[in-house]
């Protein structure tokens, strides 16, 4: 939950039929589900083949992997997915001109690429005939990104581009980085183990455990925020700035919006729950990663609250996106590189900080700590925890108390990374949705699997002093 500055909204109207922006409420939790997609889904034009070498259709004869469809359709053709681990993949089979007989016959569905595979390049369609359809990525640790579109036989159709994928197994989007969405130098992958304790840090979790606690009285987490990733045919799009997009905050610059994503707790891109509906895109041709608050589109119009583009090949210093400035997330933060995954918990490693959010009531009025460069709308009195602080779950603290080794991954990374406070809400933490990862929380993790965990089992760090919130945004916007 991210609340109204009190600067002067910067909104632009580009279209008649404005639709109204969604509201702003606390995160709500949101129960595991088993998503669909793996390292991301090809565009329709041309299955990926299954490893090993595709053999080509006769005239009116079977291709491996299916039989030719219908006189005047191809057989689904493309190139094969990248090899499995250790070993190539093989050529997909091709049609013949103008697709064989083999009347009622169906086209050859190409296999999946193995694990550590790519998306396979769209095939052509035979003379005549329509795009075969998209192969799927394989799973992996690298960044699955759609196929390119099949190009249309005489008189057939071109194939669309492809729908938005996600990380493969083992960790967050990288775009080739070892260590994730920023390079090794960013303050999210360092070590904090020995880092100095706050003289203050007792008196602050102590308040925290007797005011309430957590947001809802137990360590909890939400599953609901989705990260996508941006297929090279993916369009970029223009937007308009609701009342919740402030100047210089935010960039106002157009936004990959991959076919078949979704806005954090919602089906599609219409925000229709009235909550955060952050739309979050990793676009690795351009090495940024584009996160926006209280996004919806609706009726073909783009409507978008705060939108941060994050430079992935930058790494930022304690200022951030620059002091006084808000993101995406109220305390000025990147949200993706936060989240843990499933398929980091599978792995079982999280190399990263991670967010955590608190009641506004339970934050310090007034003032924010770096790594943080902005607060919402904090309320609480001068013993409150402070938006934008690192917190750290002591050594001694038993991982055996926690129910699962899931559960003790997100522990241990929290004692060697910490945790950020990171905006207002009541769940309070913050999971990767599983729709389009490889992994799924289903039968890992529960929300509640970690609620073993009090505030008085954690340290506040020392970034340095409290810095005076004045909402005075000083930046050069993207």
């Amino acid at each position: 939950m991210k609340t109204i500055k009190p600067l002067a909204a910067f909104a632009i109207v580009f279209a008649a039929g404005v639709v109204p922006a969604c509201g702003s409420d606390d995160e709500t939790p949101s129960s595991p589900t088993a998503g669909s997609g793996g390292a991301g889904d090809a565009s329709v034009g041309g299955s990926s083949g299954t490893a090993g070498v595709g053999a080509k259709a006769g005239a009116g004869g079977t291709a491996t992997g299916g039989k030719a469809g219908a006189a005047g359709q191809s057989a689904a053709g493309g190139s094969a997915g990248a090899a499995g681990k250790g070993g190539s993949a093989g050529t997909g089979g091709t049609a013949p001109s103008g697709g064989s007989a083999g009347e009622g016959g169906s086209a050859g569905g190409g296999g999946s690429a193995g694990d550590g595979g790519s998306a396979g390049d769209g095939g052509s369609a035979g003379s005549g005939g329509s795009a075969g359809d998209g192969g799927s990525a394989g799973n992996g640790g690298s960044t699955g990104a759609g196929g390119t579109g099949g190009a249309a036989g005489a008189g057939g159709s071109a194939g669309t581009g492809g729908t938005a994928g996600s990380a493969g197994s083992g960790g967050q989007a990288s775009c080739g980085s070892t260590t994730g969405y920023f390079p090794s130098g960013a303050w999210m992958y360092q070590d904090i183990t020995n880092a100095p304790v706050r003289s203050d840090s007792a008196t602050v979790t102590q308040w925290l455990e007797t005011h309430g606690s957590w947001g809802s009285g137990q360590m909890r987490i939400d599953f609901s925020i989705e990260v996508l990733q941006k297929p090279p045919s993916t369009p970029y799009l223009s937007f308009i700035p609701t009342g919740d997009f402030y100047d210089p905050d935010c960039d106002l610059v157009d936004v990959p919006v991959p076919s078949g994503g979704a806005l954090e707790g919602e089906n599609g891109y219409e925000c229709v729950n009235d909550g955060d509906c952050h739309l979050i895109v990793v676009d690795c041709d351009a090495h940024r990663l584009f996160e926006m608050w209280r996004a919806n589109i609706a009726g073909g119009v783009f409507h978008g609250g705060c939108l941060a583009a994050w430079d992935m090949t930058r790494i930022y210093g304690p200022s951030g996106r620059g002091e006084q400035c808000t993101s995406a997330d109220a305390g000025g933060f990147p949200i993706a590189p936060l989240l843990f995954t499933a398929d980091e918990v599978e792995a079982g490693e999280i190399a990263h900080a991670i967010r955590f959010i608190l009641p506004n009531a339970r934050m310090r009025s007034g003032y924010y700590a770096h790594p943080g460069t902005h607060a919402g709308g904090p309320s609480g009195p001068a013993s409150a925890p402070v938006y934008g602080s690192r917190w750290r779950l002591k050594p001694s603290f038993n991982l055996n108390s926690l129910p699962n080794d899931a559960a003790r991954t997100v522990a241990r990374a929290m004692q060697k990374y910490g945790m950020v406070l990171a905006d207002g809400g009541t769940i309070a933490l913050t999971a990767q949705s599983d729709r389009f990862t490889t992994g799924k929380w289903t039968g890992l993790l529960g929300s509640y699997d970690l609620s073993a965990i009090h505030p008085n089992d954690f340290e506040v760090l020392d970034d340095g002093p409290n810095v005076v919130l004045t909402w005075d945004c000083v930046r050069t916007p993207y």
